[in-house]
């Protein structure tokens, strides 16, 4: 279809606005934005990524050869390093704009920053498989209806979850703007969980049906810990500096500690709150306080009103 029906003096018009409210939601600088990796691109990593851990499981139609398990992660590996390379350089000169605007001096080679640190994410690969089977033991033990633990690696959106957040959090650890979040985000638009790449969680971690889970930046989660749909790990209030702007990098999010069990829809709030090992805690319970170790948490029982239907015949 043409174009001509809007005029060339429109298309001029309008494009020239478009870039320069670009340019300038973007601080003024052009290209900045323009030079990071594409959204789809991390997605794709990501996928990449997951067909690692699990040859054969998940990357679509790539099967393993038979007997050749090692050669076919290898390949994928190198494949994938170099694509992450090239992305975390591209993150990290987007970055060093930001930071040269606020008068950052300490710009380096972005490149070999990118390279230590995708050396270091390719060095933990193993440590990271090897807790995500503990997490992939917790969900079969946890759930009667699993009837393997191939069954949970391959449609638990819990389990999914919690392997973009492994990778995820590694990155975020070294300091990688933005692809974290792109992953995770990634994570929470495919199965409805929300856990920032902040979070600390320990092994054995269980999420069982998933949908609405949220578990905020700095949470703290202990080991064998279990959460139902539903569950919020949040802040309680977003304190303010003196020029009204939020204040980041304070401890806003609840710790959880080993063996905890938190049931469909409960709220737990605030940086000073710590759910004490081996508690439990009931659906929909509120909480903004700690509770010691050992503890059952649950709202009182309320009276259900039962009516007769409007259909109802009397007797």
């Amino acid at each position: 279809m043409s174009d001509k029906f809007l005029g060339d003096d429109v298309l001029d018009t309008v494009s020239e606005s478009l870039a320069a409210g670009w340019v300038e939601a973007e601080g003024g600088k052009l290209g900045k934005g323009a030079r990071l990796a594409w959204q789809e691109s991390v997605h794709n990593l990501l996928d990449e990524l997951i067909s690692i851990l699990f040859p054969g499981c998940h990357g679509g139609s790539a099967s393993v050869p038979c007997g050749d398990t090692r050669g076919h992660v290898r390949a994928r590996l190198s494949d994938a390093a170099v694509t992450l390379q090239d992305q975390v350089r591209l993150a990290l000169e987007y970055q060093c704009d930001v930071d040269r605007c606020e008068g950052c001096q300490h710009c380096s080679d972005c490149n070999a920053h990118a390279g230590k640190i995708v050396s270091a994410f390719v060095k933990a690969l193993p440590s990271i498989q090897r807790v995500l089977q503990n997490d992939i033991v917790a969900a079969y033990e946890g759930d009667p209806a699993a009837k393997s633990n191939m069954e949970v690696i391959l449609s638990y959106p819990g389990l999914y979850a919690i392997i973009v957040h492994r990778l995820s959090h590694f990155l975020y650890g070294q300091s990688v703007p933005m692809i974290p979040r792109i992953m995770s985000e990634r994570a929470h638009s495919v199965t409805g969980i929300d856990i920032h790449p902040g979070a600390q969680i320990g092994d054995g971690f269980f999420i069982d049906h998933g949908t609405g889970v949220v578990v905020g930046e700095t949470c703290e989660i202990g080991k064998r810990v279990k959460l139902y749909q539903g569950v919020t790990l949040g802040a309680l209030s977003f304190k303010k500096d003196e020029s009204g702007d939020l204040v980041k990098g304070i401890k806003r999010h609840p710790n959880v500690e080993d063996n905890v069990v938190i049931y469909a829809g409960a709220t737990i709030l605030g940086g000073e709150t710590t759910i004490g090992a081996h508690s439990v805690i009931g659906g929909n319970v509120w909480l903004t306080h700690s509770v010691p170790a050992h503890s059952t948490v649950y709202n009182a029982q309320p009276s259900p009103l039962i009516k007769p239907s409007s259909g109802s015949k009397k007797a």
